[in-house]
């Protein structure tokens, strides 16, 4: 995170960070982001990244990352908000995440839709494209009640 933080500071891009208390206390924070805000907790900080987001892309990483991209995706699915996810997967460091969302797609345990609205790329200029192009899916994780009175 930092070495893209850097990046797009370096480009006069604007860089907002946000940091549990325990961490910044552990001097983990970036020290020159246009922008540091500390909270509570770590899901304090994803629910307030994902207030702030146009978009989400998740670069290669750790297991915070996955973690962190399969909450937006479910949050997606859940109709908790309508915005665009990508993976940018590099290498195919992926691959093996892809064939096991592949995989429950196939089992039946995630809808085709669902699946299809993670956006992967291995070039992040694609990648970008794919985002501005994303129209959030048309079908609901939601069942709709068998009443139509009360729908």
């Amino acid at each position: 995170m930092g070495a893209l933080a850097d990046a797009v500071l370096a480009g006069d891009g604007e860089v907002i960070g946000i940091i549990p208390h325990h961490l910044v206390a552990l001097e983990v924070g970036h020290g020159k982001l246009t922008s540091l805000i500390a909270v509570d907790s770590m899901h304090a900080r994803k629910q307030q990244m994902a207030e702030l987001a146009d978009a989400f892309i998740a670069l290669p990483g750790g297991i915070g990352t996955v973690e962190e991209l399969l909450e937006v995706l479910t949050w997606l699915q859940l109709e908790l908000h309508t915005k665009p996810i990508g993976l940018l997967n590099t290498n195919g460091y992926y691959d093996r995440l892809l064939g096991f969302l592949d995989y429950m797609t196939m089992t039946g345990f995630l809808k085709k839709e669902h699946r299809e609205m993670l956006q992967v790329e291995q070039n992040p200029e694609n990648l970008l494209k794919l985002i501005e192009a994303f129209e959030p899916p048309r079908i609901s994780k939601i069942a709709a009640p068998a009443d139509p009175a009360q729908r």
